[in-house]
């Protein structure tokens, strides 16, 4: 906790020495679709119990097996994470549009992250990583959304205002925001073995890189007038709650 705190007072975190790692071999980024063989048209027509006429017992659960005996075929889908050292494996495709990137590579010996052991830093830290062929942390993580309150040890005062909607964005630095230091919380390795069930997800994408990158940085304030400012997508009308069944409100402000 102490060096929580310790980093937390000096504004962020900072990357700590370069560790050691194969530069990628491919020019650009690279991605593979690891479901790429349980959604195929077949898979999916397999899989999909409303298409069949007979709905066996063998079919119902996640197993295929006989559900009756419990034979040597009757195993659960082995975890098969990604081997590959960090710099040499492929990127894996994201799901969406501005989705956290998946880890493609081998964690053995990465996780997990502790208070003053975080090594993902040591390859993805903007300054480091193109050199080894790593994804740069985005700038949106070295931007800090918190507000800064204030505690003088007896009173707490809050910073902004509950019946406004302020955004606490504060100027992007070169160091790890440390909401943002905790990087299993979004991203994880993926098995690379076989689903049980089809994966039936399709994910939308804005951008043309939308599978190998992200975007979200220069978007991340849009939509945020709320509450009748400047360029606001809210109303006055809409703020009075003048197209609601439950009829208009007296308080047109907040």
């Amino acid at each position: 906790m102490e060096a929580i705190a310790s980093e937390i007072k000096g504004g962020g975190a900072t990357a700590p020495a370069k560790t050691e790692a194969t530069p990628a071999k491919a020019k650009g980024p690279v991605v593979v679709d690891i479901n790429a063989k349980v959604n195929t048209a077949e898979r999916l027509s397999k899989d999909d119990l409303g298409n069949k006429k007979v709905v066996t017992e063998s079919v119902l659960g996640l197993r295929k097996t006989d559900i009756y005996s419990e034979g040597d075929d009757t195993t659960g889908m082995k975890t098969q994470y990604g081997t590959d050292a960090p710099g040499t494996s492929q990127r894996i495709a994201r799901a969406f549009q501005d989705a956290p990137p998946m880890i493609p590579h081998s964690v053995e010996g990465l996780l997990p992250i502790k208070a003053g052991n975080n090594q993902c830093m040591g390859c993805h830290m903007p300054e480091v990583a193109k050199s080894v062929g790593a994804i740069p942390v985005p700038k949106s993580h070295l931007t800090n959304f918190r507000p800064k309150h204030k505690f003088d040890g007896k009173m707490f005062s809050k910073s902004i205002d509950n019946y406004k909607n302020e955004v606490a964005i504060s100027k992007t630095t070169d160091k790890l925001v440390m909401a943002r230091f905790n990087c299993s919380q979004c991203h994880a390795p993926q098995s690379k073995g076989d689903l049980a069930v089809s994966n039936t997800f399709q994910g939308g994408f804005s951008e043309k890189n939308g599978k190998s990158g992200s975007s979200w940085y220069d978007h991340m304030t849009d939509d945020l007038a709320t509450v009748g400012e400047k360029d606001s997508h809210v109303t006055e009308a809409d703020i009075a709650n003048k197209k609601s069944a439950a009829g208009s409100s007296i308080w047109t402000k907040h």
